[in-house]
C-alpha cells in the first residue's frame, strides 16, 4: 500500500514518517529528493542561482537552504519560479524511489511518502491513503522561531504562504493532531497505525 504524509510547515510531518519507519514503514522523502536534484553541478541548481542570484551557494558550491527559504518566502514569484523548477524533477525522483521500493518491499507492506506540497504539486492521485498532519498556527510559528531561529513575523509569513492546514485536512483520508508532546503524537500514530491496518486488510480483501 501507498500512503502520502503532508501538512504543514512545522506541523510534525518528519516525526510521523519517522514514527511509521519505526513501525515498518518504508519511508521517502520529497525534502531529501529536493535536496538531491539540487546538488552541486546540477542542471536545477545552475536554475534557481539563475533565477535567486549567486547568494543562495554556500562556499563548497551547495544550495543555501536558508538563504534561498529567506528570498523566496518574502517575494510570491520567486517562489513560484523556484517551485517551477525543482517540483518536475523531485516528482520524477520520487516516482523512481517509490516504484523501486515497490519492487522489492523488503518485508513491508506500506510505502510512505512524505511530501510538504503533495496537494499543491498534484501528487494526491500517487497515493491509496493521504495522511495530514496538523497543528495550531501559533504552534507552527513558535516552532519555526526555535528550530529555525525565525523572527515572529518572518515565521508567520512562511505559514501563511502555504495551503491553510484546514483546507488540507479536509481531503485527508488520515488527520493526525500533532499540537501535544512527542509522547502524545507517538499515541496517535500508533492509532494511524492501526486504521492503516485496517485499510490494508480492506484493499486486500477486495483484491
Amino acid at each position: 500500500m501507498r500512503i502520502g504524509i503532508t501538512g504543514g510547515i512545522a506541523s510534525g510531518k518528519s516525526t510521523v514518517a519517522r514514527l511509521l519507519a519505526e513501525r515498518g514503514a518504508l519511508v521517502f522523502s520529497a525534502d531529501e529528493a529536493a535536496r538531491a536534484v539540487v546538488a552541486p553541478g546540477s542542471d536545477a541548481l545552475a536554475k534557481v542561482v539563475e533565477l535567486l542570484g549567486s547568494s543562495v551557494v554556500q562556499a563548497d558550491g551547495a544550495l543555501d537552504r536558508a538563504e534561498t527559504g529567506r528570498i523566496v518566502f518574502a517575494d510570491d514569484r520567486k517562489r513560484r519560479g523556484l517551485e517551477r523548477i525543482v517540483h518536475p524533477a523531485v516528482l520524477k525522483l520520487l516516482k523512481a524511489q517509490v516504484e523501486a521500493a515497490e519492487v522489492d518491499l523488503r518485508g513491508s507492506w506500506l510505502v510512505a511518502v512524505e511530501a510538504p506540497l503533495l496537494y499543491e504539486a498534484g501528487m494526491k492521485s500517487w497515493f491509496d491513503a493521504v495522511i495530514v498532519v496538523t497543528c495550531s498556527a501559533r504552534e507552527q510559528v513558535n516552532r519555526l522561531m526555535t528550530r529555525n531561529g525565525l523572527s515572529a513575523p518572518e515565521a508567520a509569513r512562511r505559514v501563511v504562504a502555504q495551503m491553510p492546514l484546514d483546507q488540507k485536512a479536509a481531503m485527508a483520508d488520515f488527520v493526525v493532531a500533532n499540537d501535544g508532546s512527542e509522547a502524545d503524537l507517538a499515541v496517535a500514530v500508533n492509532n494511524l497505525w492501526k486504521g492503516l491496518l485496517a485499510l490494508n486488510a480492506g484493499s486486500t480483501n477486495q483484491a
